[in-house]
Order: C-alpha cells, then sequence, then structure tokens
C-alpha cells in the first residue's frame, strides 16, 4: 500500500471536510476552498448499506442532500449536467484516493457511472427576432415619455456579447467616446483570477445617440445600469412586447452576438476573444 503522509491523520470516523483538505493538498490540481465548498458542501455518497465508515457528518447551517447512489444509479438531483458531471468526477477521485491510502476498506464510489456532460445548444434569435427585439426597444425611445434604457441595454448586449456581471459592472468611466479607435467600452474584473477576461470592445456608432439620451434620462452616477434587477427587467419586458416565444436573456443575447459574428466572417478565436471566453495578448487590442 502507497505511503502518503497527508493520509497519515486520516481515519475512518476523519469528517469528510478534513478528508477534502488533505486529498486536495496531494492533488496536481489544487482544489479552492470555494470549488470544495460548491462540490461536497450539499451533498454525500449514499449506500444501500451502512456508511458510517466514513464520517459525513453535517455542519450546523446545512443538510446533505444524497447525490449519488452505490448501485450506479444518481439520485434526483436539481443541478445541471455539467455539474453533475463535474461533481461525480470529483467524488469517484476523493474515495479512490482513501481507498488507495487505506483509509477506507472499500471505495463506496467504485460502482457510481461517471457521466459525460453534453453542453446544449444556445438558443438565439433569429434574423426577424433581432429586428423585431430592437423595433420594439426603440419605439421607448420615441414614445410619448422616452425611455432610451431598454434599447441603450440590449443594443448594447447584441453587439457586444459581454455576460449580464460584466453589464452589471460596467462604471461610466470604462465607456470611451473619444478613443482614437472609436467609441469602446472597457470590461473590467476585480478579481485578479479573471484579469484575462479583460478586454476593449469597440461600440456602433448608431449606439452611441441612445447612450447619451439615456445618460440625460436616468443620470447615472458611477455604473452605467445601477441595481441588479432594472437590467433583467428592461429585458422581459422587451420580451414580452415582441411576443416572442423564447424568453430574452443576456445569454441569449450573448450567443446571437457570437453567431452574428460568425455569419459576418470573423474568426473563432477572434470572437472567443471578444466574448471572454479564451485568453488574448492584445494589450490595449480592440475587439470588433
Amino acid at each position: 500500500m502507497p505511503d502518503n503522509k497527508l493520509t497519515s491523520h486520516l481515519t475512518q470516523n476523519t469528517t469528510l471536510t478534513s478528508a477534502i483538505k488533505s486529498w486536495s493538498h496531494s492533488s496536481r490540481i489544487k482544489v479552492a476552498r470555494r470549488t470544495q465548498s460548491k462540490l461536497f458542501s450539499r451533498m454525500y455518497v449514499c449506500s444501500p448499506h451502512s456508511f458510517r465508515k466514513c464520517n459525513t457528518r453535517q455542519s450546523h447551517h446545512q443538510r446533505p442532500q444524497p447525490l449519488l447512489r452505490m448501485d450506479g444509479k444518481g439520485a434526483r438531483c436539481s443541478v445541471q449536467s455539467q455539474t453533475l458531471a463535474r461533481r461525480i468526477t470529483a467524488t469517484k477521485s476523493l474515495f479512490r484516493w482513501l481507498h488507495q491510502y487505506g483509509v477506507l476498506v472499500v471505495d463506496p464510489a467504485e460502482k457510481v457511472a461517471q457521466r459525460s456532460a453534453i453542453s446544449p445548444i444556445p438558443t438565439v434569435l433569429t434574423p426577424r427576432e433581432y429586428d423585431e427585439v430592437l423595433l420594439v426597444a426603440d419605439r421607448h425611445r420615441r414614445g410619448g415619455k422616452p425611455d432610451a434604457r431598454p434599447y441603450a441595454l440590449v443594443y448594447l448586449l447584441l453587439t457586444t456579447g459581454i455576460k449580464k456581471s460584466e453589464t452589471l459592472g460596467i462604471l461610466l468611466e470604462h465607456i470611451e467616446l473619444d478613443s482614437p479607435n472609436g467609441p469602446q467600452v472597457f470590461i473590467k474584473y476585480a478579481t485578479p483570477a479573471n484579469r484575462y477576461k479583460e478586454r476593449k470592445l469597440s461600440l456602433p456608432d448608431d449606439w452611441i445617440p441612445a447612450y447619451e439620451e439615456y445618460l440625460a434620462q436616468y443620470h447615472p452616477e458611477e455604473k452605467l445600469f445601477p441595481g441588479r434587477r432594472g437590467a433583467g427587467i428592461s429585458i422581459e419586458d422587451i420580451s414580452n412586447e415582441a411576443g416572442l416565444t423564447k424568453h430574452l436573456s443576456f445569454d441569449m443575447c450573448r450567443w446571437t452576438c457570437a453567431l452574428n459574428d460568425f455569419h459576418a466572417g470573423e474568426e473563432p478565436d477572434k470572437i472567443r476573444q471578444k466574448l471572454g471566453s479564451q485568453r488574448y495578448n492584445g494589450g490595449n487590442c480592440l475587439l470588433n
């Protein structure tokens, strides 16, 4: 049996949290504390037989939810398929490690079937729906009580492909209208781990009038779109007024933007960089 100093203090009565910490230290890929919590804090492995040999004492504020069954079948779980696949992989790795170094006599997760997650195809707007959404949003700008917010928001999403969190994180100082390369927005992140997602995106010239109208009407002081609910409500209203059979969302606008860029002949790598899903060494490079 392999000798490992990281397991010398572990017994069959060790808490699952302590075992996870030791396992993460021994893994080639370190498991962050937040990731540990997401993977394990709300689930445990249940068996038809007694499972007291591996202590899964719950915390005082959480009750674990059964996720895996020892007969190879998955317990009912409300998480997405990708999340479930990651949890199964991590769980099997953890208990295989505990069994390998003699902490557990048997591997309780050995017969759990591994699941491969298949990402669903994103839902996008058709060209006709795209035009209808912008038309409805533009009517708000030119109605009896002009409101440029819906158009400024939706058109920004459909032309930049930014996420909801990125949209709500835009400060007024991140928008540069007098840049030598044309109007642009700087997508910034507060956490160092996400700095590689930072990028400058060009803004369409015909978005600027709506932006200026929005500023005159709402007078935002720091953030471009303050509040978490307001932006979502604007999109939902436009979706309903446009009579869409699908639910317009930030994600749908994001993938519609990506698809439109692809159809326009943009290189896939450039599209991924624009979406912030691929590192690039562009410095102050402007992504169209």
